[in-house]
């Protein structure tokens, strides 16, 4: 579950993170009023989505507007919002359609004399937290990554240990940071590795933390990913989720227990099993397709459940073939059978689909699917089931 930067900060400030003073507004009107309240001469005006890039970004149908605007004055900054709210931003984060501006962050100023990148994640083949720092902060990091890697730093935190205090400052002089700053940059890594382990995080992430004129450390952006699996233990984490920011697939998925992932491709998928979901999607990639989704439909869905979960895979934008692949353990193959049949009879499947069943009552499922009257292409295996629906696709596409 990921949060709105005003929300990540509020949480980073509670456990000690210094952040410029801001206030989240929902009209002009609030944002000249928040404007005022602050005081000062130079406000920040952030449009508030999932995605990162919005400096960079624009509106669709002005290209000229950001989502982050400097403004001087309160009435300033009633006008940016005027042309912010309710309309549709555009970065390389949410792809072309883009995502609708509901809320904007209003905050203070501040004189940037340097700035850097921190982030927390789950260094996973490692298995532990690592901290990730650079001295390219305030741009993509991935960026950062593939043009200049040895800018990047990394400390991996001992899960038995914790953070020691001898890696933040000596990250801090990595950095080039001195003086009072490599304390100041010590307690806000600590600040941030309490926020990470206490709130049950997967990502905390300060683009820019900068180094202010007056020699103070800000984190300037913030964002927080959390562990859904963790969100049982954190209501009010929990009553910070905004659906508005979320697919309605992955919202509808949710509702029946499935495990669902929205992504780029053309060739849905519906397997039972996370690691065969994951080989699915690599063996599509291997004949030179992408998989449009990552659906996970579990080993005892009723017939209720995996119908609304071919529903929800069929509702993709851009869906151009489909492969569905069970090999039932618990899961009965027939139940799959009768209810991929009866949601193509439901939502008038126009598109190829390729079906590969295994394992308890394999037999019926088959039978079922060779009498139910509709074109659905069988396979044998895996390899066979990935063959046939691309060259499915490509037939299709080609004509």
């Amino acid at each position: 579950m990921n949060i709105h930067e005003y929300q990540a900060k509020e949480l980073l400030k509670s456990f000690g993170v210094p952040v410029p003073p801001g206030i989240a507004v929902r009209s002009p009107d609030e944002a000249r009023d928040a404007a005022k309240s602050l005081g000062g001469d130079l406000f920040v005006v952030k449009a508030q989505i999932h995605a990162g890039g919005r400096g960079a970004g624009h509106y669709v149908g002005d290209p000229a507007c950001s989502g982050v605007r400097l403004v001087k004055t309160a009435a300033e900054a009633r006008a940016a919002a005027f042309e912010m709210l309710d309309r549709t931003l555009v970065t390389r984060q949410t792809g072309s359609q883009g995502r609708v501006v509901r809320r904007l962050y209003v905050e203070a100023g501040c004189a940037i004399d340097r700035e850097l990148y921190l982030s927390l994640l789950i260094d996973r083949t490692e298995r532990c937290i690592t901290v990730v720092a650079s001295e390219a902060g305030g741009m993509s990091i991935e960026d950062v990554a593939a043009k200049t890697p040895e800018k990047i730093m990394k400390i991996r935190i001992s899960p038995s240990l914790g953070l020691a205090d001898h890696q933040s400052r000596e990250l801090a002089t990595r950095l080039g940071l001195h003086g009072p700053l490599i304390g100041q940059f010590a307690t806000i890594v600590h600040a941030a590795w309490e926020a990470f382990t206490t709130l049950d995080a997967s990502l905390i992430e300060m683009n820019p933390l900068v180094v202010t004129k007056d020699n103070t450390l800000l984190a300037l952006d913030a964002k927080m990913g959390f562990d859904d699996n963790g969100l049982f233990r954190h209501r009010a984490i929990q009553e910070l989720r905004d659906p508005n920011e979320e697919d309605p697939r992955e919202q509808e998925a949710a509702r029946f227990g499935l495990s669902y992932v929205s992504l780029d491709g053309t060739i849905g998928c519906m397997v039972n099993g996370a690691g065969l979901a994951m080989a699915t999607m690599d063996i599509i990639h291997q004949e030179g397709e992408s998989p449009a989704n990552f659906l996970d439909v579990g080993g005892g869905s009723s017939r209720e459940k995996v119908g609304a979960a071919f529903r929800v895979l069929l509702s993709a934008p851009g869906l151009e073939g489909v492969l569905v692949n069970i090999f039932g353990g618990i899961m009965r193959c027939d139940i799959i059978a009768d209810a991929v049949i009866s949601a193509c009879r439901e939502t008038g499947l126009n598109v190829p689909l390729v079906i590969r069943l295994a394992g308890t009552n394999v037999e019926e499922g088959m039978a079922m699917i060779r009498s139910c009257g509709l074109d659905l292409i069988i396979a044998t295996d895996l390899g066979d089931a990935a063959r046939k629906i691309v060259t499915a696709v490509r037939t299709r596409r080609a004509a």
